[in-house]
C-alpha cells in the first residue's frame, strides 16, 4: 500500500470542498484537515479487494459535509442540515441513488455502538472518532495511519473548535449539551 495522503481521493475532496472555503471562514483549514484526515482514515480501513464501486464517491460526499452544517447553517445541531446538503449536492449531480447511504453515514457517524450491517458506514464512524481523539482510539485503524495523515493535514485547531462550540452549546441548550450523539 502507498502512502494514504497520496491517494487519488484526496483530490475529489479537494473540489468539493472548494465552494465552502467562504463560508467555513477562519475554520477552513481545521475543517479541511479534519475532512482529509478521516477519508485517509476510512481507506486505511478498507479491506481488500476494496470497497464496492460506489463506496469511494459515497466516501467523498459524506466527508466533505458530515460537519458542515455547523458552519452552513450556523448550528452545532448540525447532523440533519448536513445531510440535508449532502442530498441537494448528490440530487445536483445525478447520484440520488447514493442518498441514502450518505444520508445514514452523516446520520450516525458520531453513534456510540458500532454499526453492524455496514462496513463503510461503520469504518466512517470509526474514522471520526480516530480524528477527534488524535488517533488515541484507532479502533482497528493500523496504527501511525493517523500520524501520517496529520503530516500532511494539520489539526489547525479542529478539536479546540469544536470543544469551544460544546461549550457554546452547552451554556445555550444545558439539557442538549452534544445534540449530535446517537445510541
Amino acid at each position: 500500500m502507498g502512502s494514504l495522503a497520496d491517494d487519488p481521493i484526496h483530490a475529489e475532496l479537494d473540489a468539493l470542498l472548494a465552494p465552502h472555503h467562504g463560508a467555513l471562514g477562519a475554520d477552513a483549514t481545521a475543517y479541511i484537515g479534519h475532512v482529509h484526515r478521516m477519508a485517509g482514515l476510512v481507506l486505511a480501513q478498507e479491506p481488500a479487494p476494496g470497497w464496492e464501486p460506489d463506496a469511494r464517491g459515497q466516501l467523498v460526499v459524506a466527508a466533505v459535509f458530515h460537519d458542515l452544517g455547523i458552519w452552513l447553517d450556523g448550528t452545532f445541531d448540525y447532523l440533519d442540515p448536513s445531510a440535508a446538503h449532502a442530498a441537494d449536492h448528490l440530487r445536483t449531480t445525478g447520484r440520488d441513488a447514493w442518498i441514502s447511504r450518505v444520508d445514514r453515514m452523516i446520520q450516525r457517524h458520531h453513534q456510540l455502538r458500532p454499526i453492524r450491517d455496514d462496513a463503510l458506514v461503520e469504518a466512517f464512524r470509526r474514522a471520526d472518532l480516530a480524528d477527534l481523539t488524535f488517533g488515541r482510539v484507532r479502533s482497528g485503524i493500523p496504527r501511525g495511519a493517523w500520524r501520517e495523515l496529520r503530516g500532511h493535514w494539520p489539526v489547525a485547531g479542529f478539536q479546540k473548535r469544536l470543544a469551544q462550540l460544546t461549550v457554546a452549546q452547552a451554556r445555550q441548550h444545558p439539557l442538549k449539551p452534544l445534540p449530535m450523539l446517537r445510541w
